[in-house]
């Protein structure tokens, strides 16, 4: 994950899978202690998030202060199915595109 050089967040690259699943917990702790109302998490580069990636985030969002929310740019399509399947109502995530 390297941080958004143009707004506040990170962007990934590659899968995200029990390979990878520790670094991705840790930008998103780090994303639930940012400052900032709005955080971005760029994502147009991740082939492949699986269930339990998708999960993470959502109890990541769930946990955010009211008032503050992530907007999951670019995601792979199997990311926003999950989201719509198992947290319909999760106003703390925008996804946009794809």
């Amino acid at each position: 994950m390297l941080p958004l050089t143009d707004r506040p967040g990170w962007q990934a690259a590659g899968e995200v899978s029990l390979i990878t699943r520790s670094a991705w917990e840790q930008a998103l702790c780090r994303l639930a202690r940012s400052d900032e109302e709005t955080c971005h998490l760029e994502l147009s580069a991740v082939t492949f998030v699986d269930v339990a990636g998708v999960s993470a985030l959502a109890m990541t969002a769930q946990g955010l202060p009211q008032g503050r929310r992530i907007v999951i740019e670019e995601p792979p399509a199997t990311l926003r199915r999950v989201l719509d399947l198992f947290w319909p109502d999760l106003l703390t995530v925008e996804v946009i595109g794809r």
